[in-house]
């Protein structure tokens, strides 16, 4: 299934080849109603110019990249400006990219959508290990709660003004951010019909 031959790894690991996601400026015309969403945006927000770090179209889709401490500001205007009208947060995540050039690894990704026009939009934030925070979008979009919550309990981002910012999925006392990419995949040896099958890290080398 992954390309892989004679090495009986099932997993991926072996020999998936994951694609890098774009991250270079896009040039106008950006292409299906996106110009519209950008030109309604730069009319809304008075500080277009300091909160949009960039703006990546890739395989049909719009991501704004926005500067952490404008992400509730670019939220406000996504859904209350009447050209844009993004009433619905249907996604908050985070991921962890451990190679990036400024430091910033641990990204924030917000999907939201336009349900009177049908539309969608990504929105991404990015910060560092030694300052993983940004603000909430609870007040703007109450969707967000319980994921920003898993994004805090998985990656260790901390949303400042966030009601409840508690673990959701780990207990209260467990150690670290399971999903970060320097965290150890862990396990427990566990016998099947007479197999022994060690924990996940010790079964290959997949460096």
């Amino acid at each position: 299934m992954f390309g892989v031959s004679g090495a009986g790894d099932t997993s991926g690991f072996g020999g998936l080849a994951r694609r890098e996601p774009a991250q270079e400026q896009a040039t106008r015309p950006y292409g299906d109603y996106f110009d519209e969403i950008v030109d309604a945006l730069v009319e809304a927000c008075e500080a277009f110019d300091t909160a949009v770090e960039r703006i990546v179209v890739d395989r049909g889709e719009l991501t704004i990249h926005v500067a952490p401490r404008h992400i509730a500001e670019i939220c406000q205007a996504l859904r209350d400006d009447a050209a844009l009208r993004f009433e619905l947060c249907s996604s908050v995540s985070g991921a962890d990219y451990p190679e990036q050039p400024d430091g910033r690894r641990l990204h924030v990704i917000y999907q939201l959508t336009s349900m009177t026009f049908r539309r969608r939009v990504r929105l991404e934030a990015a910060v560092s290990t030694e300052d993983p925070r940004l603000p909430s979008i609870t007040a703007i979009y109450p969707t967000a709660d319980w994921q920003e919550r898993e994004v805090y309990d998985m990656f260790g981002i901390l949303f400042d003004g966030h009601p409840n910012l508690t673990r959701i999925l780990m207990p209260d006392d467990w150690e670290g951010h399971p999903q970060r990419k320097d965290y150890p995949l862990g396990g427990v040896p566990v016998e099947y019909r007479g197999a022994e099958i060690p924990p996940p890290d010790m079964r290959r080398s997949y460096q």
